[in-house]
């Protein structure tokens, strides 16, 4: 099969781009071994919370720079976002609820790419993808007008025994 994301090549620099966006494609193990070398070096806590702000800014920066190419509704913006985590192999993300008004989420994580690139780790080891839901809610409110600020968390993983991994978006509290 081939990739359902579109994938433009500039002839003259070699750059990939996806909803005009420029892209890297590298193997899930060179990325998995950074990503680990990192965290033991800083410790997880401390590699969890850089992260989080960067996979938040991240996301926004996305929602808004797809919006403005593509158009779309912000919660078509959410769920497109999504559809392309799972289209690039980051694992299969599913919407199970949202409500902009309360800043709220829940999102399905099958296949993560953090559980498959560790078989040997237990734990929460997706953290690094929570950022990227708030990034996303706060983009959907504040495209509504909403002045909430949203919060995300793993809260249960795959890598933890549980079937799938669950993240759960609420508003933030300060």
């Amino acid at each position: 099969m081939a990739p359902l994301v579109p994938i433009d090549v500039d002839p003259d620099t070699g750059i990939w781009s996806s909803d005009a966006l420029p892209m890297l494609y590298v193997p899930r193990h060179f990325f998995v071994n950074n990503h680990v070398a990192i965290e033991q070096a800083l410790g997880r806590a401390a590699y969890a919370r850089l992260l989080y702000d960067a996979g938040h800014k991240s996301a926004y920066t996305w929602c808004d720079k797809v919006s403005a190419a593509h158009g779309g509704k912000s919660l078509d913006v959410f769920r497109h976002y999504l559809a392309r985590l799972s289209q690039r192999g980051w694992g299969l993300f599913d919407l199970l609820e949202i409500d902009p008004q309360s800043a709220s989420a829940c999102v399905r994580l099958r296949h993560s790419s953090m559980v498959l690139g560790r078989p040997d780790e237990q734990g929460k080891l997706c953290y690094m993808f929570s950022g990227w839901f708030a990034g996303a809610m706060d983009w959907v409110c504040d495209t509504q007008g909403i002045a909430l600020r949203a919060h995300s968390e793993e809260t249960s993983c795959q890598a933890e025994g549980h079937e799938y991994c669950v993240f759960t978006v609420t508003a933030r509290t300060n």
